[in-house]
């Protein structure tokens, strides 16, 4: 009996001591929802504005895809960094906000979509204002980071600026 209740006694104590410390993982992890592609959203689109090309192509994975408007599909973040310099541009802002957001059941595969201005000078030097709508899908990478894996816009009809 003594041995019985030293074992229940022990396995308690374990128990104990573990389960904190799986619960603390868990929590620290957090499951992503949509508020986390959200959030990532606005992080994104602050390294674009601070860190031009370079901050933009650090929320995309290796193997994402760009889908431009009016262009052909462009694979591969090394083949997207070859288009994105005119971020790097002192007179160009890019700015987006998300409309909405999901993330899929299994919490490794979700989208945002909304509206994007793009601000830049017309070789008259006068201010160019391009406005549309865009869907980037983002995708749980194996280091727990969320990249983008897809992402393409399209221009909204021009109106007087």
């Amino acid at each position: 009996m003594k041995s019985f209740l030293l074992t229940v006694l022990i396995t308690l104590l374990v128990a104990a001591v573990a389960l904190p410390g799986l619960h603390r993982s868990a929590s620290a992890s957090g499951k992503a929802d949509a508020n986390t592609l959200r959030q990532l959203e606005g992080e994104f689109m602050k390294a674009a504005a601070e860190h031009g090309s370079e901050g933009y192509l650090s929320y995309y994975a290796e193997d994402a895809v760009e889908v431009p408007n009016g262009a052909p599909l462009i694979q591969g973040k090394v083949n997207i960094a070859k288009t994105m310099g005119f971020l790097d541009e002192k007179d160009n802002q890019l700015t987006w906000t998300p409309v909405g957001a999901d993330i899929s059941a299994s919490g490794d595969l979700g989208y945002t979509y909304g509206t994007y201005e793009f601000r830049s000078k017309g070789k008259d030097g006068k201010p160019v204002i391009d406005r549309g709508k865009y869907t980037s899908i983002w995708k749980k990478q194996r280091d727990g980071s969320w990249k983008v894996v897809l992402d393409m816009g399209n221009a909204s009809a021009q109106t007087a600026q």
